[in-house]
């Protein structure tokens, strides 16, 4: 049996609480894990082909043994949507702040585990993480809490090894030890130095902004990146769109300020981003175009969709 899981904090949270309920009370023996990103469904039909395998935290895939996911955008066609029911092995939960919570209170009723107590941090942290529901940009960005520097260390992952160490880690240790691992700590620091470089950086790679909506690309292999940079240097914004590298090629994260959203209910992002192929949440969604002139296309539609919505949006304000 093999855990597929999405490459960030919720995922590696996941897997690491999936691959210990398997083992302890399913039967299951020298479970492994490895991570994935988005760019693989562009091959969905043979995704696993051959193997027993699991997912968490990522889109509903028929073959999977055990599923469990709180995306709202998890299905990528209404087949697969159709296909999906609740039962022992899968359960889905697109209210849920993060994966973590599913797990654990589907283990505990389904199984009858009872799981290890460094996971409760897990599940908390997990919730505050993948929801953005930190106190404040300060905190997302210079926070000193255990479970955010091994999040922000993932910036920093020298490879995709990387992340499957952290479910080792993750599964076996309290949050304050896994922080405190060598290798953690090395690519927190470097996060660190990285983000800095970030936010002295990011406004000259800014494309457009309206009052509440900024484009930013950030492609370039010679400049830093950072998530929050955006409603961190500009508090009154509402929505950031940006364009980012990563190993597999372009990417364009949609997401919401949570320290100011829009006054009314807003775009739900990951619906938004499913009609490029991607997905997410509410405050956030993200895809992978096929390259770097249609990431630019896109992007510049995608800002320009968010700036109309709010302009429309005050206009009605102010009616």
């Amino acid at each position: 049996m093999i855990v597929y899981y999405h490459r960030d904090f919720d995922g590696i949270a996941s897997a690491a609480i999936l691959v210990e309920a398997l083992e302890a009370v399913r039967g299951e023996k020298d479970v492994r894990w490895a991570g994935v990103n988005y760019d693989r469904t562009l091959d969905w039909e043979s995704f696993g082909i051959g193997q027993r395998f699991a997912l968490v935290d990522f889109h509903f895939h028929r073959r999977a043994e055990y599923w469990f996911d709180h995306h709202p955008t998890t299905f990528l066609d209404p087949a697969d949507e159709a296909a999906y029911e609740e039962s022992d092995t899968h359960h889905f939960d697109p209210t849920a702040p993060s994966c973590p919570p599913i797990l654990v209170e589907h283990a505990r009723r389904r199984w009858g585990w009872e799981p290890p107590r460094h996971f409760e941090e897990l599940v908390h942290w997990s919730n505050v993480i993948d929801a953005a529901r930190y106190a404040s940009p300060e905190q997302a960005l210079f926070g000193l809490e255990p479970a955010i520097r091994v999040s922000r260390s993932l910036t920093c992952a020298p490879d995709d090894a990387y992340s499957d160490r952290l479910v080792h880690l993750l599964r076996t240790r309290p949050l304050a030890r896994a922080a405190d691992d060598v290798d953690v700590d090395r690519c927190w620091q470097r996060s660190c130095r990285n983000r800095d470089a970030a936010l002295e950086a990011f406004p000259a790679h800014v494309l457009e902004r309206s009052p509440d909506v900024l484009l930013a690309d950030l492609r370039s292999k010679k400049i830093r990146r950072e998530r929050f940079a955006p409603f961190y240097l500009h508090p009154e914004l509402h929505y950031a769109v940006t364009l980012l590298p990563t190993r597999a090629g372009a990417h364009i994260t949609a997401s919401r300020n949570p320290w100011n959203p829009p006054a009314d209910d807003g775009v739900h992002l990951g619906e938004l981003m499913r009609g490029y192929g991607g997905g997410g949440h509410e405050g956030v969604g993200g895809c992978n175009p096929p390259d770097d002139a249609t990431a630019l296309l896109w992007g510049w539609e995608i800002y320009r969709t968010l700036r109309d919505r709010e302009r429309a949006a005050a206009g009605r304000g102010s009616a």
